[in-house]
């Protein structure tokens, strides 16, 4: 069936409700936009859905959200999960209570417990919820960072991580057979209720998930001694981090936490933010004024579904705050856990520290520095989440600690999934112990330049929407494969790794080997004096992201090298 047809049938078909049929009928002869609305199914990628919200094949509403729960229904019956049931969560986002009710009563159809969170919670705690239930999945409704048009959906599994081999593709391809809306079921709440099938849960699971985040102190003497004196100003850019946040930094003592009053209440419309990524610049405008104002030590925002740390900090020398990346938050916490356990004596047998293949080398170094097995991943904190999953099932290695490029962490084992809540926590501890050592944490990431090297990570990304965007970003692919650079800003491209083949080919000898992780649509170059480009389209979204990291002999030599290596690999792409 074509777009057009599609299109005609949800306008006309008793399927849909009214509401869907009216904003269908206002676009009545806008042939671009019918096209982008039904020139597919909104795709359940290897995490989920994500898409903007309206009506239509191609968009968020409350029947793509139910095909989607059909194919995974569909393989939980297949499993034998049905008693285990499905934890659900959803975020402040508009239409994220509806998607997860929706959610819930087609799994009830379905003879499938749910257990849903009884209003928005962070995207970790669902994760925590999914183990302490014992459910078969979960599923929590968001769209992270993305503008306030998107919604998603993510699914887990059992161990509390996102799906990853093989349930991804066995999901995945159970959605793709629900391939008309007939197939879906429903029900209504009270008799799913009636049957026992639907549960809301809330409170005490907050309890018990705020019990492990404390647990992950490690210097809680530290923080009673410094609870006056540091001056913590946060945000949770209107999503799920305001109470979880503020909750975890009273109860370890911190008593100067300021919260900026114009985005602490939950709205998925974000009046106050273009979009609510705490890696923008703009998401910071009322938080840092608020610091300004109070004299903050750092400055902090989560994103929506709180499991993503923006971080400022001031640096008391020139009396201004500066930007934070992910890496360079993720690699403070990570030191402070391995050089305070290891000082104490509390690191377990055979640590290990995991991170994406495109997050900071910088890692490296501080593994080794402390004795720390170091694994790379695919980009995606799932992959993280797996091998945790792996160590404890094989006994190989504790995990300590794991983080991704994109804002986002994880102390412990509570959670399979990032947590912006424990990066808050850790991170106020670190500033607390910097403090009391007369340094702010902007001093210890020049020390930790000083001691690791001066390493700089950069990220563009291109968006190219539609049906002609896709071919585009697939053409690049093509290209990028095909025909490597030789070089990059004066840096040879000394071996490519090709994800979707699992190979690595050294240029120089032209010997083939492994990547030994699975396939992906991704290619990373490794060029010469430590430094690196990686490329891959996103799979939620219309984009293409391309990742770069250097060395450099000084902050500013790597931030010119860095800028130099952006530079030209946009223009090979372009070319």
């Amino acid at each position: 069936m074509g777009y057009l047809e599609e299109y005609r049938k949800w306008c006309t078909d008793p399927y849909f409700d009214e509401a869907v049929k009216a904003e269908l009928k206002a676009i009545e002869g806008d042939e671009r936009e019918i096209e982008d609305r039904f020139y597919r199914q909104l795709e359940f990628g290897t995490g989920g859905l994500r898409g903007v919200i309206g009506a239509g094949t191609n968009r968020m509403n409350i029947y793509t959200v139910r095909q989607a729960t059909q194919g995974l229904a569909n393989y939980i019956i297949s499993r034998g999960g049905q008693e285990k049931g499905v934890a659900i969560a959803f975020d402040s986002r508009i239409m994220s209570p509806e998607f997860a009710k929706e959610a819930a009563l087609c799994l009830n159809a379905n003879g499938i417990k749910t257990y849903l969170f009884e209003s928005l919670r962070p995207t970790p705690e669902l994760s925590f919820a999914v183990r302490h239930l014992g459910c078969i999945a979960g599923i929590v409704v968001t769209a992270s960072h993305n503008p306030r048009e998107y919604n998603g959906y993510k699914v887990y599994w059992e161990d509390g991580a996102q799906i990853t081999p093989p349930h991804d593709k066995n999901i995945l391809a159970e959605v793709a057979k629900v391939t008309e809306f007939s197939m879906v079921k429903t029900m209504q709440e009270e008799e799913a209720r009636e049957k026992g099938l639907h549960r809301i849960v809330g409170g005490e699971i907050d309890d018990l998930y705020m019990a492990e985040l404390k647990k992950q102190s490690i210097h809680p003497e530290v923080i009673k001694e410094q609870a006056k004196n540091i001056k913590i100003v946060y945000t949770p850019l209107h999503g799920t981090g305001n109470l979880p946040v503020r909750r975890v930094l009273k109860e370890l003592g911190f008593q100067n936490v300021y919260v900026v009053k114009e985005q602490e209440l939950p709205d998925g419309n974000f009046p106050t933010v273009p979009y609510p990524n705490p890696e923008s610049e703009d998401a910071f405008k009322l938080a840092l004024a608020l610091a300004e104002e109070v004299d903050a030590d750092i400055v902090l925002a989560t994103d929506p579904d709180a499991d993503r740390l923006g971080v400022y900090c001031k640096d008391t020398k020139s009396g201004e705050y500066v930007s934070f990346t992910g890496n360079m938050s993720g690699m403070l916490i990570a030191e402070y856990i391995l050089r305070e356990r290891t000082a104490l004596g509390t690191m377990p047998e055979r640590p290990a520290l995991v991170e994406t293949i495109v997050t900071t080398d910088m890692a490296k170094a501080i593994a080794e520095s402390y004795q720390v097995k170091l694994i790379e991943v695919l980009t995606g904190f799932k992959f993280i989440g797996e091998q945790i999953r792996k160590f404890e099932e094989e006994g190989t290695y504790h995990y300590v600690f794991g983080l991704e490029e994109s804002y986002g962490c994880l102390a412990g084992t509570y959670a399979r999934d990032k947590d912006a809540c424990i990066a808050v926590m850790l991170l106020c501890e670190a500033a607390s112990w910097y403090k009391a050592k007369g340094m702010t944490l902007w001093d210890a990431m020049l020390s930790m330049y000083e001691r690791y090297g001066y390493y700089q990570e950069g990220l563009e990304t291109m968006t190219l929407k539609g049906m002609d965007g896709a071919k585009e970003i697939q053409a690049m692919m093509t290209k990028m494969r095909n025909h490597p650079p030789k070089e990059l800003a004066g840096l040879k491209t000394l071996a490519v790794r090709d994800y979707s083949t699992d190979g690595r080919k050294d240029l120089l000898t032209g010997e083939i080997t492994k990547t030994g992780l699975p396939s992906s649509n991704v290619l990373y170059y490794e060029l010469s004096d430590c430094a690196w480009c990686c490329v891959r389209p996103s799979g939620t979204e219309p984009k293409i992201k391309f990742y770069f990291g250097v060395a450099g002999k000084s902050l500013e030599d790597g931030k010119e090298k860095l800028a130099a290596l952006g530079d030209a690999m946009l223009a090979y792409v372009r070319a």
